[in-house]
């Protein structure tokens, strides 16, 4: 039988290939940093790093690896158990009242990725009678999320209030039960940042509850890092927030949702990715402990990731790059066409940048894309080079 199947995958990857949408996977053979040296996949050798979410820099922080060495020798390595068997530690339930009190939440509940704490939350919470009123570009997980659930699923157009409230209105009219607005905090294709007093507003007027996925926000964003609700002043009005301790909160892996006590009392009795997937590791736990100890003492790495990104936005601006606007660290180069951004991203690459060109499905067709992740890592002159080296790879483009 898989001898036909393997005909219509190899045809598959094929076609891939030929509309250069191929995804290559490069293999670096250092720790993740500003600086990473690629083994496979590209030009070998070092190369700065502008495409990864390591947005504080504290992948490789020592203090952050100080702290997962001390865990390995109190912990152990893994929990082997879900956490209502035997799989909760001392570890687990002070990162989860940290994360609450850092987020401004009642309770958070600790999940294998952010993944899959968007995949738990709507058939938990939402039946048949209830509505989810989801932005068109949400990411990927709340999509997949929201399909599990049996809810009544409406979609706004990104970051449209008025398309917003005809949903609510046609959900509202419909005899939804209880209805649920879920959007990204920040997109991450596009960096750009949902507009959460507004939508809060028609929360308000509709009766609804709000969830925000931060991922792409906490631990940078807003006056003190707590990510989009801090920025926007709705900490107190936002019913669920979740995201990942993947990217900025030190880059290893694990999500969570905090939220109203109850939600999350809820969540611990029937989430399934929680009750049947494995505890975050423990090492993880007590880094992003050490990780929230950094934040909250001081802020230099969130001013100088503000200062890196505005340097790059600007020069690359000047130099007459389509950079969408914003002040985000996500800063997208718009190409347009998927080979020729596949293209300069090897160019880049052969110049000692490392970034990944994106293209459909990940982006709408026609809208590739450089999407370049400045971090605190990065020096002024790391930031420079980057910009030398897309004003190169464009003239060689042109021919």
């Amino acid at each position: 039988m898989f001898d036909t199947v393997r005909d219509d995958l190899r045809a598959t990857l094929d076609e891939i290939r030929a509309a250069g949408l191929h995804k290559p996977e490069r293999v670096i053979g250092t720790p993740q940093s500003a600086t990473v040296e690629v083994t496979e996949g590209g030009r070998p050798g070092e190369v700065l790093n502008f495409c990864a979410n390591n947005y504080l820099g504290l992948a490789d922080h020592p203090e952050v690896i100080a702290a997962a060495h001390e865990a390995l020798d109190r912990w152990g390595y893994g929990m082997a158990s879900v956490r209502f068997i035997c799989g909760t530690q001392e570890v687990h339930k002070e990162l989860e009242a940290r994360l609450s009190a850092f987020l401004g939440q009642e309770d958070t509940i600790l999940y294998s990725s952010c993944f899959d704490a968007n995949g738990g939350v709507f058939e938990t919470l939402l039946g048949a009678e209830d509505a989810v009123i989801s932005d068109a570009l949400n990411h990927a997980s709340i999509i997949d999320g929201i399909r599990l659930s049996k809810a009544r699923r409406f979609r706004y157009a990104n970051r449209d209030l008025a398309d917003l409230e005809t949903q609510l209105k046609e959900a509202t009219a419909g005899g939804a039960r209880r209805k649920l607005i879920v959007t990204d905090g920040v997109f991450s294709m596009d960096g750009y940042v949902a507009p959460l007093a507004e939508i809060c507003d028609l929360a308000d007027r509709y009766d609804a509850m709000v969830m925000v996925d931060d991922s792409h926000a906490v631990g940078f964003v807003g006056p003190t890092g707590r990510g989009t609700p801090e920025l926007h002043g709705v900490m107190d009005r936002v019913d669920i927030i979740t995201g990942t301790l993947g990217k900025a909160l030190g880059g290893a892996s694990g999500g969570y949702v905090a939220a109203r006590a109850e939600i999350v009392a809820l969540l611990r009795q029937r989430s399934r990715p929680y009750l049947f997937s494995n505890t975050l590791a423990p090492v993880i736990a007590a880094a992003s402990l050490k990780v929230l100890d950094l934040l909250e003492s001081a802020d230099d790495l969130r001013v100088r990731l503000a200062e890196n990104t505005a340097l790059f936005r600007s020069r690359m601006t000047e130099a007459g790059f389509d950079i969408l606007p914003g002040d985000h660290a996500i800063a997208p180069v718009m190409i347009g066409d998927a080979s020729e951004a596949g293209r300069m991203a090897e160019l880049l690459l052969e110049r000692g940048v490392y970034v990944i060109g994106f293209s459909y499905p990940v982006v709408p067709q026609g809208k590739a894309r450089i999407r370049v992740q400045l971090s605190a890592a990065h020096s002024t002159e790391d930031v420079n080079r980057a910009v030398d080296a897309f004003i190169a790879a464009r003239a060689e483009l042109a021919g």
